[in-house]
């Protein structure tokens, strides 16, 4: 069965509307793919761990979803294991607004977990960086103009190359999502 993989964004969880709305979707129309949104660890490695994980384990074909940082964490897996996926306002270079949140307490926005970053997170995250991608037609860049959180420019000149949908306006939750759903399975179904 195949499976597809949303990765929520920072300090976000499964619960995220968003992931609420693929699942739902999935489940309704295509019960054929098994959807899976792991809780990720706000710590880099930690987060890098639980993905490659689940990736190893879960069975082919595997599709990928990811919004904000879990846009970041999809271009690593897609360009890691030749994998396609659907990058929602994705964070380019987390790295530079990780100093925001260090030393600090920070809450998840959809349960009572508590984090705090540190300095030495910061580096970590950097490993992951894909700086050039190799195979810019297995990714679907989805981002609005509006994206307080986000420039969505920086999106759009990393992902050169891919498939890009940028919508004037909207917002880093991106509005109107669920509107994509049914195209962004139809290209990450897409055979190379």
């Amino acid at each position: 069965m195949p499976t597809l993989v949303y990765i929520h964004g920072f300090l976000s969880s499964p619960s995220s509307r968003k992931a609420q709305k693929v699942g739902a979707w999935l489940a309704r129309e295509r019960p054929d793919i098994r959807f899976c949104c792991p809780h990720l660890s706000p710590y880099p490695d930690r987060a890098a761990d639980q993905l490659q994980t689940l990736i190893n384990a879960a069975s082919p074909p595997v599709y990928l979803m990811g919004s904000s940082l879990g846009g970041y964490w999809a271009t690593w897996l897609a360009q890691r294991h030749a994998l396609r996926a659907v990058l929602i306002n994705p964070a380019v270079r987390p790295w530079q607004f990780m100093p925001d949140f260090l030393e600090v307490d920070l809450k998840g926005y959809h349960t009572d977990d508590s984090y705090r970053l540190e300095a030495r997170h910061v580096e970590p995250i950097k490993t992951y960086d894909v700086p050039a991608i190799s195979h810019p037609e297995n990714l679907w860049l989805l981002v609005q103009t509006g994206d307080e959180t986000l420039d969505y420019r920086q999106a759009v000149a990393h992902y050169r190359g891919a498939k890009q949908t940028v919508e004037p306006g909207g917002d880093h939750a991106f509005q109107g999502f669920e509107r994509y759903i049914p195209q962004a399975l139809a290209f990450l179904e897409q055979s190379d």
